[in-house]
């Protein structure tokens, strides 16, 4: 049993819920070798960093003549050693899925883990 104000045991008992892991990118200036010019280009920070994925809000669908949206909220368990820009790109897989979202904000850190708040449109 874990007891509180033991960071380490309570840090790893809350990793050992992660069941994804994901993938964050963030926009970075590339210089294209040919014309010389720096464009800006999504960036791959980090890989495969264990984290979990929970749903915030339920999701709200909006129908258009082109195309059916599908918009929710999800927050993202991490841990508190990385550290991710908001606007950053994260692609997390988690129980057969894959989640494709922004950070709409700044990382709420804890001594165990961070939460950060993430948005993601789906087409449907």
């Amino acid at each position: 049993m874990v007891s509180f104000g033991n960071i380490p045991a309570e840090r790893a008992a809350i990793e050992s819920t992660y069941e994804g892991l994901c993938t964050v990118s963030e926009m970075k200036g590339v210089k294209d070798p040919v014309s010389g010019k720096t464009r800006q280009q999504p960036v791959i920070v980090f890989a495969d960093e264990p984290c979990g994925l929970s749903q915030s809000t339920l999701p709200s669908a909006t129908q258009t003549v082109t195309s059916d949206k599908v918009e929710y909220d999800a927050k993202l368990f991490i841990s508190p050693d990385v550290t991710i820009k908001p606007g950053s790109r994260i692609t997390v897989q988690q129980n057969g899925m894959e989640f494709k979202g922004e950070q709409t904000g700044k990382a709420f850190r804890y001594a165990t883990h961070q939460e950060i708040k993430l948005k993601e449109i789906l087409n449907a």
